[in-house]
């Protein structure tokens, strides 16, 4: 049996709990992770490592929100199916998720190499000081609208916002909120929002990687240490969702 690596699997939790913490709000956790990396001397993490603590967040985010894509799923075929008055609200919210997430996976499929390819502490220290600034900027906005006053407009907006976030240091959740808060979204819209717009990214993101992560040649030697940052990653994400969520209801 070869000996198991306590400390790297020690490193590994921390970048869990870094990402996970991090997801949720508005301070970058791609920026955040390669930060910590570094600091770990684990170094740049790569594609596969990505994808793992990125479906960990995902999991945790649907699981949160799984009332309400459980609610939009449904009345989203229901609408199309009977054309009834009752189902519209969440037909159209439905759709403005769709809408919204078209940027960034457009984006995605065509600039990932080329972002990938340009990374480096330094561009990922300007641009968490640009998501700082953005953030500042908006700290006392206070939109109206609420989830039935949305139009594809908003939703253009919001997901150019996280096209922009593609870049590693611009926050995602803090491009799409500060785009939500800036068309006049109220709060919890904008965070709801937000994070809707998150899901179907990520599941495309995980779906076009999975056959990086398949032919990773060294993940049967990663397997605790990347078992540990799925865990790791998860709670973290959930844990600090929740309370994100709790504290802009309470700043509202």
């Amino acid at each position: 049996m070869e000996n198991i690596d306590i400390v790297l699997i020690v490193k590994h939790i921390i970048i869990g709990l870094v990402q996970g913490f991090t997801e949720p709000i508005p301070v970058s956790s791609s920026g955040h992770v390669m930060i910590a990396s570094e600091i770990l001397g684990l170094g740049e993490q790569g594609f596969t490592f990505a994808i793992l603590t990125n479906t960990a967040s995902l999991f945790a985010i649907i699981y949160i929100y799984r009332q309400d894509i459980v609610r939009l799923l449904t009345h989203f075929f229901l609408y199309l199916k009977t054309h009834e008055k009752r189902y519209l609200a969440d037909f159209r919210f439905a759709l403005y998720i769709i809408i919204g997430s078209i940027p960034a996976g457009v984006l995605g499929v065509l600039l990932s190499d080329i972002i990938a390819d340009n990374v480096s502490m330094t561009t990922i220290a300007f641009m968490l000081f640009v998501t700082g600034i953005a953030l500042w900027l908006i700290r006392n906005r206070h939109g109206k609208k609420k989830d039935t006053d949305l139009r594809v407009k908003d939703a253009i907006i919001v997901g150019l916002g996280q096209a922009v976030a593609l870049t590693p240091g611009i926050s995602r959740s803090g491009a799409t909120i500060i785009s939500a808060i800036g068309v006049g979204m109220k709060q919890d819209t904008a965070l709801r929002f937000s994070f809707m717009l998150y899901i179907p990214v990520s599941l495309g993101g995980v779906v076009l990687g999975i056959t990086d992560f398949l032919e990773e040649p060294h993940k049967g030697a990663l397997a605790l240490p990347y078992t540990a940052t799925f865990i790791a990653t998860l709670l973290m994400t959930y844990f600090a969702m929740r309370w994100f969520m709790d504290y802009e209801k309470w700043q509202a």
